[in-house]
């Protein structure tokens, strides 16, 4: 008996007509025109016989196409039902494993060639790539939406304090006493004006040098610094008196 011959179609594991007529010693014509009855019957009941029989052609010596039929696993089991005997038996046993071999030999690992391998690492370096850069977008993302956290907020507000303090003249001059308050109103302003954040806490992690820098140069309005101004020679002039 003949090897038989099993082969993917478009991922279909078939294998043609002639192949099975020799297997089980019949003439291709005569088994060509049991599959069309096969097919007449499975139309009747409305079964896609596509699953069992695909039509297909082939050259014969003179070069002419010749029709035949490409039997799946279920066309060749449904042949193989009409059979009887040892013919039936052998055949059957023939398309089994036969079919069986094919679906482990696509299961196996295919072997790339080295053109197809440098296209593969490419690939793999690629990908690496995208993820690497979508990584650092990422930390960097969260680095600059990360807030100040309470040791650096402590010390924005500790500067701020020293700042405004300095600005009034010390923390016992008369600015400091009735002042102070709109003083310390207006720095705070100035600096979430700047960095455009509804509370100083609120500053960009990635900000604070900046914030801290911002602080250490903050002077009072013009108009602040006169009422400062005012109010501490007012407490000089009167000591004088």
């Amino acid at each position: 008996m003949n090897q038989l011959q099993v082969i993917s179609v478009d991922g279909q594991l078939v294998t043609e007509s002639r192949e099975v007529a020799k297997m089980v010693d019949r003439e291709h014509n005569g088994l060509m025109k049991s599959i069309r009855g096969y097919i007449g019957y499975l139309a009747e009941g409305e079964i896609d016989h596509s699953k069992f029989f695909i039509e297909s052609s082939y050259k014969d010596n003179n070069n002419q196409s010749r029709p035949c039929f490409l039997l799946t696993k279920k066309g060749c089991n449904m042949v193989a039902n009409k059979m009887t005997g040892e013919k039936g038996v052998l055949f059957t046993a023939e398309y089994v494993t036969r079919f069986e071999e094919m679906e482990q030999e696509l299961q196996k690992p295919k072997a790339l060639t080295e053109k197809e391998q440098r296209i593969e690492m490419l690939k793999l370096s690629l990908e690496l790539e995208e993820k690497t850069q979508e990584h650092d977008e990422r930390i960097s993302n969260l680095e600059e939406n990360m807030r100040i956290d309470g040791v650096q907020e402590r010390k924005l507000q500790n500067k701020g304090n020293r700042v405004v303090i300095e600005s009034l003249g010390g923390k016992h001059s008369p600015a400091y006493k009735s002042v102070s308050r709109k003083a310390f109103s207006e720095m705070w302003r100035d600096f979430k004006n700047y960095f455009m954040i509804p509370r100083f806490s609120e500053l960009p992690k990635v900000q604070f040098d900046e914030g801290l820098r911002f602080i250490g140069m903050w002077q009072p309005s013009t108009s602040l610094k006169i009422e400062i101004d005012n109010v501490n020679m007012q407490q000089v002039a009167y000591e004088v008196e």
